[in-house]
């Protein structure tokens, strides 16, 4: 249906249908993935539209969205509930009515009985479609696609709009095996990385990397900053998704060369994961013990799937005195040394590696509140002891209260990180 097209920039617009989107109650998450995967095939969006669950509003937006771009996608709106009023809108675009499709009725009648359930008879809307509209299957879903083009009045040629149901995994089953083959490629292509890095700030970061930052270059890095991890968003343009690659893997070199140890992963890794492929490199273990981060050091450890051979466990020491005694410190001993301390950090992983035998044990001290008027922020102290010898360093307690605990398990892995890649080294 759609005919081969080939243009130098072919545009997109995504609508996104729901109230619970304007309303704030859900995260528009289709868009974003929707976005990744036309710009890595030449198609580039220019808009994002969510728009609340009435007619008047959807054929509002598709209507602008014609008039301005060559490809319209829809998502959501296509259930059997009373709100889900997508078909009927571009009927109302199309000027036409809509038609009961007996086959599609028929696909949605079996896939209730496979349910073990009979066909409710408002699922029935679901096999109507605007007279002269492709029907999209849904292998997964009671909700079909449609499919059309709509002349645009400010252009010579048509648009091509296509409604998808709003359920993530649908949606992208059904773009990926039903839309994207119908799609012609544009001539530029984009492609996206990114390089993650830890251990310094961003305003340092930018300076490190000089020129790499600027605008207007090909490919074009950005920083973004989340919790103290600085990511490096590299979009490279070209006319092949080779030369993009190439231009990708020429800056990340690049990113290294100028930062070298702050880089630690790439695309989703964490500090946890680089720092378990090292152990199991290794073939070592490692236990933690952290009092400021309330187990925070410990959740992130367990957060990956690989965890269980080389994260043997932790101690997580609660506020109050009497909490220490799960490491079985003398009272006495204690009362007389700074909770955050260098030498509280290190004797808190010293016990935990007697307890627990780890080959390596990663300490959190106390991660004490600002005091109004100081004009120091405060530290807390991360430390380690094992295989790799002893060794403690004060981390600065900067910015939101809220990510302070997550900064703070962060350095205590990127110390664990560093300490190995010197041992690599010698």
């Amino acid at each position: 249906m759609i005919k081969s097209r080939q243009r130098d920039a072919m545009q997109a617009e995504i609508i996104a249908v729901g109230t619970e989107l304007t309303s704030g109650a859900k995260l528009d998450t289709n868009s974003q993935w929707l976005s990744t995967e036309l710009a890595a095939r030449g198609i580039h969006v220019e808009y994002h539209t969510a728009v609340a669950d009435t007619l008047e509003s959807i054929v509002s937006v598709i209507r602008h969205a014609i008039r301005r771009v060559q490809f319209v996608i829809i998502t959501g709106g296509l259930g059997p509930t009373l709100d889900d009023i997508t078909r009927q809108a571009l009927a109302e675009i199309l000027h036409v009515s809509l038609i009961e499709d007996p086959e599609y009725l028929e696909i949605i009648r079996k896939m209730f009985e496979r349910r073990g359930r009979e066909m409710p008879e408002r699922n029935r809307i679901q096999a109507k479609f605007p007279a002269g509209t492709e029907p999209l299957p849904n292998p997964i879903g009671t909700a079909p696609g449609i499919l059309c083009e709509i002349p645009r009045l400010s252009a010579s040629n048509q648009c091509v709009v296509a409604a998808l149901p709003g359920v993530p995994a649908e949606m992208k089953k059904m773009f990926l095996e039903q839309l994207l083959p119908r799609f012609p490629f544009g001539k530029t292509f984009i492609r996206r990385a990114r390089v993650n890095c830890f251990g310094v700030g961003e305003s340092d970061a930018e300076e490190k990397l000089g020129d790499l930052t600027a605008r207007g270059c090909n490919p074009e890095i950005g920083i973004t900053v989340h919790e103290a991890t600085i990511t490096l968003r590299i979009n490279a343009t070209g006319t092949s998704h080779e030369e993009c690659e190439s231009l990708i893997g020429k800056a990340k070199q690049e990113i290294r060369d100028c930062l070298g140890t702050l880089v630690f992963g790439e695309e989703d890794e964490e500090l946890e994961h680089v720092v378990l492929r090292y152990l199991a490199f290794r073939n070592e273990t490692l236990a933690t013990v952290e009092r400021g981060t309330g187990g925070l050091l410990s959740h992130r450890l367990t957060e990956v799937d690989e965890h269980r051979e080389w994260y043997l466990g932790g101690v997580v020491i609660p506020g109050g005195t009497t909490s220490w005694n799960l490491l079985q410190y003398d009272p006495d001993w204690l009362g007389e040394r700074d909770p955050v301390s260098k030498e509280i950090a290190l004797e808190m992983a010293r016990r935990c590696r007697e307890m627990t035998g780890a080959d390596h044990v990663l300490s959190v001290t106390e991660c004490p509140q600002e005091l109004a008027g100081s004009e120091q922020s405060p530290i807390a102290y991360v430390a380690l002891v094992g295989k790799l010898g002893e060794v403690a360093v004060p981390h600065r307690l900067l910015g939101d209260q809220s990510f302070q605990k997550s900064r703070a398990a962060k350095a205590a892995l990127n110390l664990l990180r560093l300490e190995i890649l010197k041992k690599q080294e010698n």
